[in-house]
């Protein structure tokens, strides 16, 4: 069903997260196919954002826009037929290049200036997304208003900045923000935004586009909240694969607190820290914006929020606006369910060979019965598949506040 202009745009924003991109799949499931029945009609997701996998999932479901309640199954089937042996091959070249920069000293970009560096090959993702996802179809779905545009988040490697890929129906780009950190850009995007996104450090090689290398985008904007409201959301769902702890045991018992980390439990560390999100953070700045805007029309009327911008020099129609938000993370630690899927029966048959000797050597090599490196690594169809029914059942627990929250939005007025 097209989007009406109208009525208050939606985003959905992905976040970054490798292999538990799978979560994200099944929460817009969810959403898509059984909050949809229980309102009466299709889900409407007028901006899609996402960094790093979570660009990748976005992609796909502005590639298949046209079936609204199909595309997050589409998505699930591609996820659920992955291979671990296809998808983690060991770059050698990378790794080569790795060793003999640090043996003898060499400059600093010459790895990067020749694409390489990555630890596993891209290969097998670039060939799935390339054969899966249709990306000449964005275009004409947006044309059609079945999506109001599309962001792919990157990090340049020169600069250090955030760039933000902007592929929108009316083209160009909407009034942008002046932090000199984050730099939009228009483009009609393709699969090889979506794997410069995607390109973890350390992990994966950088991704030539435009003459520049690009990284994954999680770096520094794992969760892309800020384009979405420049793109005119009024409402924003935030999907985050990353569970947060709540209960935290500083009584110095746990068995990773007595053993002397390895070096591959300190790499998955060291990327749970360079994809460490703000979202929480930036939620609350909004709730606040929120509250004063609210505030201000129960004082002084509806005018206030075109009255305070005015006064703030913002065009008319810009500056600030409410915007609903609605954030879920996972209710489970990835890397224990990592660790554990590798030690079952079950990826003892399906997975074999070299790639399956690394990752049992992940999963029994870390403390405490969890791997972060592995739940990055682990690009397999039963794993994806148990991420996909974990992501389903957090958001069944929530059902109601997903009902609500599209009520709440389809009456508000834009």
């Amino acid at each position: 069903m097209p989007f009406s202009h109208h009525t208050p745009k939606v985003a959905l924003v992905l976040a970054g997260g490798a292999a538990r991109g799978a979560y994200e799949v099944g929460v817009v499931q969810h959403i898509l196919e059984e909050v949809s029945k229980d309102l009466g009609r299709p889900i409407p997701l007028d901006i899609l954002c996402g960094t790093s996998i979570g660009a990748i999932n976005a992609c796909a479901l502005a590639a298949f826009a046209d079936e609204p309640r199909e595309r997050a199954r589409r998505l699930a089937d591609i996820w659920t037929d992955l291979r671990v042996e296809a998808m983690v091959q060991p770059d050698l070249k990378g790794m080569l290049s790795i060793g003999k920069r640090w043996l003898r000293g060499s400059r600093e970009g010459d790895v990067i200036a020749k694409g390489e560096g990555g630890l596993v090959h891209p290969q097998g993702l670039e060939r799935l997304v390339e054969a899966k996802i249709p990306f000449d179809a964005i275009d004409g779905h947006m044309q059609k208003g079945l999506l109001s545009a599309l962001t792919v988040s990157t990090t340049h490697i020169a600069t250090g900045r955030t760039i933000v890929f902007v592929h929108r129906r009316e083209g160009g780009l909407p009034p942008w923000s002046q932090d000199p950190t984050i730099t939009p850009r228009a483009a009609r995007i393709t699969a090889h935004h979506a794997f410069a996104s995607a390109a973890i450090p350390i992990m994966f090689r950088a991704v030539h586009l435009d003459g520049e290398f690009h990284c994954d985008g999680g770096l520094r904007q794992n969760v892309p909240l800020s384009p979405a409201r420049r793109l005119g959301a009024r409402a924003v769902i935030v999907i985050n694969p990353r569970h947060i702890d709540t209960k935290v045991d500083d009584s110095g018992k746990g068995s990773a607190e007595n053993v002397v980390p390895g070096p591959l439990f300190l790499l998955g560390k060291t990327l749970n820290a360079l994809l460490l999100d703000r979202i929480d953070t930036d939620l609350a700045r909004l709730r606040s914006i929120n509250d004063i805007l609210e505030a201000g029309t129960r004082r002084y009327g509806p005018g206030f929020v075109d009255e305070i911008n005015e006064v703030l020099g913002h065009p008319r129609g810009r500056g600030m606006r409410p915007m609903r938000s609605l954030l879920i993370r996972t209710s489970q630690d990835v890397g224990k369910l990592a660790a554990a899927f590798v030690r079952s029966p079950t990826f003892a048959r399906r997975v074999g060979g070299g790639a399956g000797r690394l990752m049992r050597r992940l999963a029994d090599r870390e403390p405490d019965d969890e791997s972060d490196l592995l739940s990055y690594l682990l690009f397999d169809g039963e794993f994806a598949r148990e991420l996909i029914e974990l992501g389903k059942s957090d958001a069944r627990a929530r059902h109601a506040e997903f009902c609500a929250f599209f009520e709440a939005t389809k009456i508000t007025p834009p």
